[in-house]
């Protein structure tokens, strides 16, 4: 009796768990095939990052990610909207890209890559690699073809989920506080402040690619409770009052109350890595010291996600005009980061935005301020 093998496929949630699913049934008849890994590219900043992948072993890129423009061969690739086949990656052993030699020093002797277009635009790569030279017959390609269309339809439909709700409630937030103070590219820059500190953190915490992607999606949507905020707190130039200030504290759980309400709304309940959705809006005024809000969690008790969101929220807030205060310099927020460190926030995180000098000016470059925000 024929039994359907895929079937397994809709039981699995997360999109390393469809990997691996999918990686375990081709094994049945290509046992040579070691790894299926998949890289997503950014076309804003032209950069191509590892996001998941499928071993019997360690992955040896993880956390990492270069400009396409950098590498010539998916470059040609991505323009010719066609696979390529390496049967012998000792080949390319001259390269000075850290990633070819990664490859080639963990074992692997061949290769095939397939770039992973959604409507016309580029949106990443599979690659599929065997431990010996000459494994991809022409049998096992047109295989390895249609899965690799599986994948990409996998990932593009969690990541566009996503990337809708996002837009969405930047639009409900643009739009119902059109005169925000936290308008313009402050989501942009805070989200890509995140995600370097997560990237910093990753080996002491042990995030792996998809935790690391998912701070930087769902970052913007921490302060989704301010939906909920009258303008005349919200928008109020002058210091609040304690009432006042009581009203605003309550934009952390209606914020988990909407995203809770959205994700049923849109049929995102089973997204991967929700709960840190949640825990973003709703932890990401907590303390260090415990006198945070809503919940006055202290220390390590503060989901990891929150921390990093708090830190990148509060370097860009100190760092940007406001209508009641002008930017500080990156020195000067430097500085009041470090004296919040293990007080207010959490002192690696702090540690891990200031070891980014370089690339905090590459996003203020690319997302920089002016008259209207």
């Amino acid at each position: 009796m024929h039994k359907d093998i895929w079937q397994g496929l809709n039981k699995q949630n997360s999109i390393v768990e469809k990997l691996r699913y999918m990686h375990s049934v081709m094994q049945l008849h290509m046992p040579y095939l070691s790894r299926v890994a998949v890289a997503l590219y950014d076309e804003s900043t032209d950069l191509l990052k590892t996001y998941a992948y499928s071993s019997s072993k360690a992955s040896p890129l993880t956390n990492y990610q270069a400009k396409l423009s950098d590498c010539f061969s998916l470059v040609e690739i991505a323009k010719s909207q066609q696979p390529r086949l390496v049967q012998d990656l000792t080949e390319y052993a001259d390269s000075d890209h850290q990633h070819t030699q990664t490859i080639l020093n963990a074992g692997y002797m061949s290769s095939y890559t397939l770039p992973m277009f959604w409507e016309g635009i580029l949106i990443g790569f599979v690659f599929f690699n065997a431990e010996e030279k000459d494994a991809f017959q022409e049998a096992a390609l047109h295989e390895l073809d249609a899965i690799a269309h599986m994948i990409t339809l996998v990932i593009y439909n969690e990541i566009s989920s996503i990337k809708t709700l996002t837009a969405t409630v930047k639009s409900a937030l643009q739009l119902t506080h059109s005169r925000d103070p936290e308008t313009g590219f402050h989501l942009e820059r805070m989200s890509r402040y995140a995600r370097l500190i997560a990237k910093k953190i990753s080996d002491d915490f042990q995030f792996d690619d998809q935790f690391i992607e998912h701070i930087f999606l769902f970052a913007p949507l921490h302060d989704l409770g301010k939906l909920s905020i009258p303008d005349n707190i919200l928008l109020k130039k002058g210091p609040l009052t304690e009432d006042e200030k009581s009203i605003m504290q309550t934009h952390s759980e209606r914020g988990k109350e909407l995203i809770d309400k959205l994700l049923e709304n849109y049929g995102l309940t089973g997204i991967t890595h929700v709960d840190m959705l949640r825990n973003i809006a709703l932890y990401h005024h907590e303390s260090m010291d415990g006198k945070g809000y809503p919940s006055n969690l202290e220390g390590e008790s503060i989901p990891i996600e929150a921390r990093i969101i708090a830190v990148a929220d509060i370097f860009d807030a100190l760092t940007s005009h406001r209508p009641y205060k002008e930017a500080w310099s990156n020195k000067a927020a430097f500085q009041k980061l470090r004296n919040l460190a293990g007080i207010k926030l959490d002192a690696a995180c702090v540690d891990a935005l200031l070891r980014s000098e370089d690339e905090i000016l590459q996003i203020q470059g690319q997302y920089g301020e002016n008259e209207f925000g």
